[in-house]
């Protein structure tokens, strides 16, 4: 089977990777939600491990960081206001480093995420990385292309879950992340496999 041209090709956009140097990284709901329990994700340790690589190749390079965080109040697994609902001690907040809380999967939507974005003097070029890959990783990625950024998600920073697909049966999380950086790269922006290309 041969595969179609993506959009980017189609259109014209750049394909390149950014340098990390380059850009300003936002860091999507890295939050002990999707560790444990109902919300638990497949490979979350590694992609864990990944973001606090990518967070630290940041704060070493110099440029802007910004947090988000999925507040679905009280009582739920994104109640930031409980141990539940907390950024992950791996890659929490350094001081000074800004935290933006969404209720919305695209984390520009009704948020100062945008506004954050241009306080701290950032360009274009974002970089994203955490959860989940299929909804908010995603969601943000096509928020940011509409507001002309050119996102790049670095996809071991990343991870997602099994879910029931509409026929029945159940779509493996491998698959759903496939599915999800593949329509991220199709017109969004780049995909980075690794924090090291970005780095290199």
């Amino acid at each position: 089977m041969t595969a179609s041209a993506r959009l980017r090709d189609v259109i014209g956009l750049d394909n390149g990777l950014p340098r990390l140097a380059d850009a300003a990284l936002v860091m999507i709901d890295f939050q002990n939600t999707y560790r444990t329990g109902v919300m638990a994700l497949e490979g979350v340790d590694e992609a864990l491990a990944a973001g606090a690589r990518l967070l630290a190749a940041a704060r070493a390079a110099g440029i802007p960081v910004v947090h988000v965080v999925n507040d679905g109040g009280a009582g739920t697994p994104y109640d930031i206001r409980a141990e539940i609902g907390a950024i992950s001690p791996e890659v929490a907040p350094a001081p000074g480093e800004p935290v933006v809380v969404k209720g919305f999967p695209n984390a520009f939507h009704g948020t100062e995420l945008h506004e954050t974005l241009r306080t701290l003097g950032a360009g274009t070029e974002l970089v994203l990385a955490g959860f989940m890959t299929h909804m908010c990783v995603s969601f943000t990625a096509q928020g940011a292309h509409a507001l002309g950024y050119r996102p790049t998600v670095v996809a071991e920073a990343t991870a997602t879950r099994p879910l029931p697909a509409p026929d029945g049966t159940v779509v493996p999380a491998a698959a759903l992340q496939t599915a999800a950086l593949t329509t991220i790269a199709d017109l969004f922006g780049p995909v980075a496999p690794a924090v090291a290309d970005l780095t290199a």
